[in-house]
């Protein structure tokens, strides 16, 4: 069966509340059932004490000390409430009893003549609650007093209390679960008004947002954090759509270059010259497509979130390996710097590593006149080891900087001067580094070059 959440909520907390005025209302019936017991049996108590130095028996026969005592009135004459006694031997015989016992006798107890406790027994169709005192004489037990008080009373008022809170019990409950059920359906508007509200949300208007309440609380809490998912979902639509966007315009020029060269190729015959001019065109634009297509797949590995398995790299020799391939590969000169002299030890995934440094070393290449200097530099800061980047190319204008990870993003220069590239190559490093758990930084100037830093945190 399905409850709405305001019935569970009204249930359980009625459940609760049950348990514990069921607790409460055993604890008064029990706090007033001692209260009379105890009531009782201080009488009793008084009754046995008063005479118990009023009573002897001496060679089986009873004797008083004060005769008008045992004859007063309350013994005599039915009373409200009243006390009565009995006088039994050694066997439990009755010796005498007071008139009010009428025909009826009170039980006599071996096992409790010297307990000074009381209990309840029924005296033909009395209840009543009895004790019992030995009767001493010069040392010697010679019979036993009975003292009774009837327990009829207490035992109506308290039959009266018990049917009382068995009646309000149900009441009780019933009206606590109309009240938590009403307090619950008032307390889950709110998130009513967020369903509602959440649900007018679609893909086409992402930028609404549910409105904030006027309390810090769970209800606020909730509101801000859908409010924040829904804002990261508008800045991943965008970005998605952008990245479309842009993957498209690059891979439809070199598509447009190839198909131009190919329908230039068959509107008459060439020399083999101009075919094979044609055909190097072709392999240009398939070339660059192709690098496109690669940037874009590792692209999308990285955004995928696999993670990368860690291992132990010593970077010296590492940057060193680099520094080697890409100056025989490039035809130009990598400079390996080192601050440190020891080795340097750090956790990271040596893929990943080596696709960060060759994009960013590829990029200062790129980017910088063939007579200038590219560094790779290896230094020990406060914040941990860092491997930098120097080149002495064209800069990066300051409104730029925080733009060019972006996936796609080149500089309008950049663009102008014909200097290849897709503007993937950043993008690849900034997830590769945030998956790493590394922090890239960058400083540049237009016209003086600039400096990317890949910073490894401290160990723990």
């Amino acid at each position: 069966m399905n409850l709405s959440y305001k019935e569970r909520i009204a249930r359980r907390l009625t459940a609760v509340t049950a348990l514990i005025i069921l607790l409460v209302f055993g604890i008064i019936y029990g706090v007033v059932y001692l209260t009379v017991i105890h009531a009782i049996d201080r009488d009793l108590k008084l009754e046995t004490d008063k005479h118990r130095n009023q009573i002897f028996l001496v060679d089986g026969e009873i004797r008083f000390a004060h005769k008008d005592e045992w004859e007063e009135q309350e013994h005599t004459q039915l009373q409200i409430n009243p006390i009565f006694i009995e006088i039994v031997d050694l066997e439990g015989n009755s010796m005498d009893r007071s008139p009010n016992l009428q025909n009826n006798h009170l039980s006599f107890y071996p096992d409790r003549a010297v307990s000074g406790e009381a209990w309840t027994l029924k005296a033909g169709s009395r209840e009543l609650r009895q004790m019992q005192i030995p009767l001493i004489n010069q040392g010697a037990k010679e019979g036993y007093l009975l003292v009774a008080k009837s327990f009829e009373d207490p035992r109506n008022t308290l039959s009266n209390l018990r049917s009382t809170l068995l009646l309000l019990y149900p009441l009780i409950l019933i009206s606590l679960f109309l009240t938590m059920r009403y307090h619950a359906d008032q307390s889950i508007q709110p998130i009513r008004r967020i369903i509602q509200k959440a649900n007018q949300i679609t893909q086409s208007n992402l930028n609404e947002r549910i409105p904030p309440t006027e309390l810090n609380d769970e209800i606020g809490q909730l509101t801000d954090s859908i409010n924040g998912l829904l804002s990261r979902l508008e800045q991943a639509l965008l970005r998605e759509k952008q990245f479309t966007s842009d993957a498209s315009h690059e891979l439809r020029t070199p598509l447009a270059v190839l198909r131009g060269t190919l329908e230039v190729l068959i509107r008459k015959m060439r020399t083999p010259a101009e075919y094979e001019g044609k055909i190097q065109e072709s392999l240009k634009s398939i070339d660059r497509m192709t690098a496109i297509i690669n940037q874009l797949l590792a692209l999308a590995r990285t955004e995928n979130g696999i993670s990368q398995i860690k291992e132990e790299v010593e970077l010296i020799t590492f940057c060193e390996e680099i520094a080697d391939e890409l100056t025989q590969q490039k035809d130009r000169k990598v400079r390996f710097e080192s601050e440190v002299s020891a080795p340097i030890f750090v956790p990271c995934n040596e893929k990943s590593l080596r696709m960060i440094v060759q994009n960013l070393l590829e990029n200062a290449i790129k980017y910088s006149s063939t007579g200038t200097d590219v560094i790779l530099k290896i230094a020990n800061q406060d914040a941990g080891a860092v491997i930098q980047v120097i080149d002495q190319g064209v800069g990066i204008s300051p409104e730029n900087l925080s733009k060019i990870f972006d996936p796609f993003y080149r500089q309008k220069s950049a663009v102008e001067s014909m200097i290849p590239g897709s503007g993937l190559g950043l993008a690849i490093v900034k997830k590769l580094v945030e998956e790493g758990g590394l922090k890239i930084t960058v400083e540049s100037a237009l016209g003086k070059g600039s400096t990317f830093s890949v910073i490894f945190p401290l160990r723990s």
